[in-house]
């Protein structure tokens, strides 16, 4: 069982087609799914646009009307996935955006490398110059702080060589062993590339295999500008990696 989980926030634009096109691929692909949808407390009609698809797919609604942030969100959707599994090493969770830049058409890749025995696929973004500019300077700032003491110790995870994406794959006995490390230690509201990196760090600590696949995002049906912060996002990822410095040891994948 796959569980594709999506933290969304207005995104009425983009996941109604996302979950068309998800649909799509699974009709031509044979993996027994499910969606997980985190509506986190959303202003626009995304909601409305997530009903129908509950009749034609599995799908889950889940949050309420509070807004949490993204580090929850994706918590929420983990522990969601982790109580629905019955088969923990057989079965994985898939992490996306809900904007359209993660491509559903990637998903058969990602799930050839879990079943040839990965615990951990990651994605490494391929920009080219389609994407918006924001997005670039975002990828070059925060790439630059992999590689730059005192952040690199921090920051950088073995085998990943883009821990910030949003899109990949976790094999749910390793989300569990993510979530019982997390009991001691509370998830909090992180930007988006911060949490991203902090999980590819608590992830990689448990995980035995860790592979990555390119991918291209794709920016041209996303209608609303990009979210993207360059210097912001990049100094919040260095603070969040100096707050947490000795929480994440670095730890190279074992071989199986």
């Amino acid at each position: 069982m796959l569980y594709i989980c999506l933290p969304s926030r207005n995104e009425a634009e983009t996941i109604g087609v996302l979950l068309w096109r998800m649909r799509k691929v699974f009709s031509e692909y044979s993996r027994e799914y499910e969606v997980l949808v985190y509506d986190d407390a959303s202003t626009d009609a995304t909601r409305d646009t997530l009903e129908p698809y509950t009749k034609v797919m599995p799908l889950a609604i889940l949050g309420g009307s509070q807004q949490v942030g993204y580090a929850r969100a994706v918590d929420a959707l983990l522990r969601a996935a982790s109580e629905r599994t019955r088969y923990p090493r057989r079965d994985a969770v898939v992490l996306m955006q809900a904007d359209f830049t993660d491509q559903p058409e990637h998903l058969p890749e990602l799930v050839k490398r879990f079943e040839g025995g990965a615990d951990f696929v990651a994605t490494e973004r391929v920009l080219d110059d389609t994407a918006p500019e924001a997005e670039r300077k975002r990828a070059r700032l925060l790439r630059r702080a992999t590689t730059v003491w005192p952040f690199r110790s921090f920051v950088a995870v073995d085998g990943v060589p883009d821990p910030f994406g949003a899109y990949r794959l976790i094999r749910l006995s390793v989300v569990r062993d993510v979530l019982k490390a997390r009991e001691a230690r509370p998830v909090t509201d992180l930007p988006v590339s911060a949490a991203n990196a902090e999980l590819a760090r608590e992830v990689v600590a448990h995980a035995r295999r860790v592979e990555t696949v390119p991918v291209p995002p794709r920016w041209d049906v996303r209608p609303r500008a990009s979210r993207a912060t360059p210097w912001r996002d990049a100094m919040d990822v260095a603070k969040r990696a100096w707050a947490t410095r000795g929480l994440f040891p670095a730890r190279r994948p074992r071989e199986s």
